[in-house]
């Protein structure tokens, strides 16, 4: 029998006797079991600081964001045995795909977010704050990564997505993690961390495994420390109020399991694409996964005089959905995660036929395909009616975790938001119409209550990722109920692990710092042209002070004719009484199209092209007669890797363009994008 091991100091160790056997969710054969007991996590949470942490600190955001690309690549090319383990589960390929390969998404998606990353460890958050008059005095801010640990205590029902989704925000922020999976369906992900440890992709001590219960994982973390928790509501809380998570002020995110809703608009009547998506929808919430995600539908909420047609619909679509060993072609849906799972549905599913019925579904007599209902872990799906949801309470209360869903009727569109907050915090609400001031109105007054609102018309619905799929880029979390936690997210995610600090100082200190030029610091003239240095040879702050040009008339003249730009206050004298100008003004653009030609110096040489203007502003009115001239600085340096080995080494340089007057006043300023040759093509 195979005994699930832990990876912990660097080694694959078993833990002492057996916490939890583990059986093949079809079958109900034992396939093993696991134990974490005499695990040291005060050492484990020592190594992840001093072996793995302080090596991700060390790593600029693009390393970081490389080696998850790295990884997620590496994963894909080893997806099918995680395909054949995931069958263990009860999952169909379906299921299966929205764990394994939603998972290396995640990884992909996260590893995406380094071009808004600067090329150092630590990000630099806004933008300097003038603390004095004269600007000898600035304030910023950065955001370092903390030097703990990130401990993920996850849920059965990923078990790969789940510690996917987290690491690859903790890894690219710089910080390690202690993974907890849940011990029923831990094989699975040990078969994936076995993978990753052995690629050698991460640094050591940047991952370890608790396969088992985890007692005492909690015991020893600090303010440095993460912890996140994925599951019930009811034992997130009780790890939230644990003693050393509140005396150490230890950031925890909650995400658990909620009481969403999908609202049929009023005019998604039955003939309406609106409809049909709706009822598709539905089903596929109810049946993915077996109903087992924590963004799972639970609540349907239709209009009292569609509530009949929903119904009916809706049992036309479960009635085709076959139950079984995923195995078999003819199967739709899996089992649950194990049999326990199915004791717990079947306790709340009791519980709320005490105050409404079953319209949909047999909790008894139900047929499965290819496999022994009393040996694997089968449920039924089952969807109940509650005729007065104001009144019975308990659909808004308890959760079934399977696939199980309650119709419920609503009269008005306030009627269905004050239905859907009764679930007092959700993860995810959706409201299907064509109707978008009905769209807006629920938006609107649901949002206070839900985490995320996914709203679904036939304009979107081919490529709507659907109700249940949290997206990388957006924030996964809910208030209330839900945890009140935060994840994913793009940028967002990743300041959970970083610790913003605010920086007071000179210019120039605080240019050193950040390694972003400030204004105030030192300007060294560049010589020669930076135009001239390859991209390893630019120093921040080294700047060309270009030639002056006198404004004229003629200028503006031209600049219209070539642009077609003849907006009044640059082509007509007359019209500028009650304005701002005193006189016809240079085109902004033409400032800036000038300052180009002052600050390039236009010989072939490591520059290869610019391609983009950030923060462009024109900041004092340009007259005919006015001088200007070009400050040209290195604001910030950003590394890029090479596609293929036939690719140019290059990175990308943000030249600060300060435009000046004849009074040395800024009349406009802009950052430049280039792309600058790396004089080392290795």
């Amino acid at each position: 029998m195979k005994v699930y091991q832990n990876y912990a100091l660097g080694k694959w160790i078993s833990g002492e006797g057996i916490e939890t056997e583990l059986f093949n969710a079809i079958t109900g054969e034992k396939i093993g079991t696991c134990s974490s007991a005499g695990l040291d996590y005060a050492a484990m949470m020592n190594y992840a600081k001093t072996t793995g942490g302080k090596v991700l600190r060390k790593m600029t955001f693009q390393q970081r964001g490389m080696m998850l690309k790295e990884l997620a690549l590496f994963l894909m090319k080893n997806k099918k045995k995680y395909y054949e383990v995931s069958a263990l589960t009860g999952a169909t390929r379906l299921d299966s795909w929205i764990d394994i390969e939603g998972g290396c998404g995640n990884l992909f998606a996260n590893a995406s977010l380094r071009r808004q990353f600067p090329d150092l460890p630590y990000y630099v958050d806004g933008t300097a704050i003038p603390l004095s008059k004269g600007g000898s005095f600035i304030g910023h801010h950065i955001m370092v990564p903390k030097q703990g640990v990130a401990i993920h205590i996850n849920a059965f029902n990923f078990p790969i997505w789940g510690m996917l989704e987290k690491i690859a925000v903790n890894f690219f922020a710089g910080v390690p993690a202690i993974v907890k999976p849940s011990e029923f369906t831990c094989y699975l992900t040990e078969e994936m961390v076995r993978d990753i440890v052995a690629s050698g992709i991460i640094p050591e001590g940047s991952l370890q495994l608790v396969c088992g219960l985890g007692r005492g994982i909690l015991d020893h973390v600090t303010q440095d420390d993460v912890v996140t928790f994925t599951g019930s509501a009811a034992t997130g809380k009780k790890l939230k109020s644990l003693p050393n998570i509140v005396d150490n002020s230890v950031p925890f995110n909650l995400e658990a399991d909620s009481l969403n809703a999908a609202i049929l608009g009023k005019d998604a009547v039955p003939g309406t694409p609106e409809f049909d998506i709706f009822v598709k929808e539905v089903q596929r919430e109810i049946t993915v996964k077996a109903g087992q995600k924590c963004t799972s539908v639970r609540r349907i909420l239709v209009p009292d005089n569609l509530i009949d047609d929903v119904q009916k619909a809706l049992a036309a679509r479960l009635a085709k959905n076959t139950i079984g060993d995923p195995a078999d072609a003819n199967v739709r849906m899996g089992s649950l995660a194990s049999r326990l799972q199915v004791e717990r549905v079947r306790h709340n599913v009791e519980l709320l036929m005490k105050e409404q019925k079953i319209v949909i579904g047999d909790l008894d007599n139900f047929d499965v395909l290819s496999a022994d209902k009393n040996k694997g872990a089968f449920f039924p799906t089952i969807v109940f009616r509650n005729d007065e949801p104001f009144k019975n309470l308990g659909a808004h209360n308890i959760e079934c975790f399977g696939p199980v869903s309650t119709l419920m009727p609503y009269k008005t569109l306030e009627n269905a938001i004050e239905i859907a907050k009764l679930g007092k915090g959700s993860l995810v609400s959706s409201i299907i119409t064509a109707d978008d001031e009905i769209a807006k109105e629920y938006v609107l007054g649901a949002a206070t209550s839900h985490g995320r609102i996914h709203v679904l018309n036939r304009r979107c619905a081919d490529e709507s990722t659907g109700h249940g799929s949290p997206m990388p880029m957006l924030t996964h979390g809910g208030p209330g109920r839900a945890g009140g936690g935060e994840e994913m997210g793009g940028k967002r995610g990743v300041m959970h692990y970083l610790q913003r600090t605010a920086i007071q100082g000179h210019p120039q200190t605080i240019t050193k710092i950040t390694q972003q030029f400030q204004i105030g610091a030192d300007m060294p003239e560049a010589n020669p042209h930076v135009f001239r240095k390859h991209f390893e040879e630019l120093e921040i702050g080294e700047t060309v002070f270009t030639h002056k040009h006198t404004v004229s008339d003629a200028d503006i003249v031209n600049f219209a004719n070539v642009s077609g730009d003849n907006f009044y206050a640059h082509m007509d004298a007359t019209s500028l009484e009650g304005t701002i100008f005193e006189r016809r003004v240079a085109h902004g653009y033409f400032i800036l199209s000038k300052a180009a030609g002052l600050f390039v110096d236009p010989k072939k040489g490591p520059v290869l092209l610019n391609y983009g203007i950030d923060e462009a502003r024109f900041t004092k009115p340009v007259y005919p007669g006015a001088t200007i001239a070009v400050r040209f600085t290195v604001k910030e340096k950003v590394d890029q890797e090479k596609r293929n080995d036939a690719d140019i080494a290059k990175g990308i340089v943000k030249f600060l363009v300060d435009i000046y007057d004849e009074t040395g006043e800024t009349v406009g300023i802009a950052t430049i994008l280039t792309m600058v040759k790396k004089l080392n093509q290795n």
